[in-house]
């Protein structure tokens, strides 16, 4: 059986690739893709799906490698979370300011979860 961590990655691809395509969905046809039009929020959204893919398949690719190192996890699962999920928000919601500045937060630790797994590779010997 997988370590904790590895487990862990591959659920949370899982799980964001399944949004990812459900959210892609709703964009692409019916009353959402109309409002986001409507709205100028269609490119937001698909830079949030975007970035929510890359990790979504960052994920399951950390987790196959048997070695998904803790801090990686949690910052790309706290920077989906919050980048993404404020995007999804504001496109929604573009009067909630609040969530702006929770943007670039996520960003932060979407940044930080790649630079956990450089150290991380950079300490391994083979």
């Amino acid at each position: 059986m997988a370590p904790t961590f590895d487990r862990l990655a591959q659920r949370l691809g899982a799980i964001f690739g399944f949004f990812g395509v459900v959210l892609g969905a709703m964009a692409a046809h019916g009353p959402l893709h109309d409002y986001l039009v409507r709205t100028n929020h269609l490119e937001a959204w698909s830079s949030a799906l975007f970035m929510q893919w890359v990790h979504a398949l960052a994920l399951l690719a950390v987790g196959q490698g048997r070695s998904a190192r803790r801090g990686t996890i949690i910052c790309w699962l706290t920077g989906v979370v919050l980048f993404s999920g404020s995007i999804y928000f504001l496109s929604l919601y573009p009067s909630q300011k609040w969530a702006g500045p929770v943007t670039p937060l996520g960003g932060l630790f979407l940044i930080a979860g790649w630079g956990w797994l450089w150290l991380n590779l950079l300490r391994k010997t083979n």
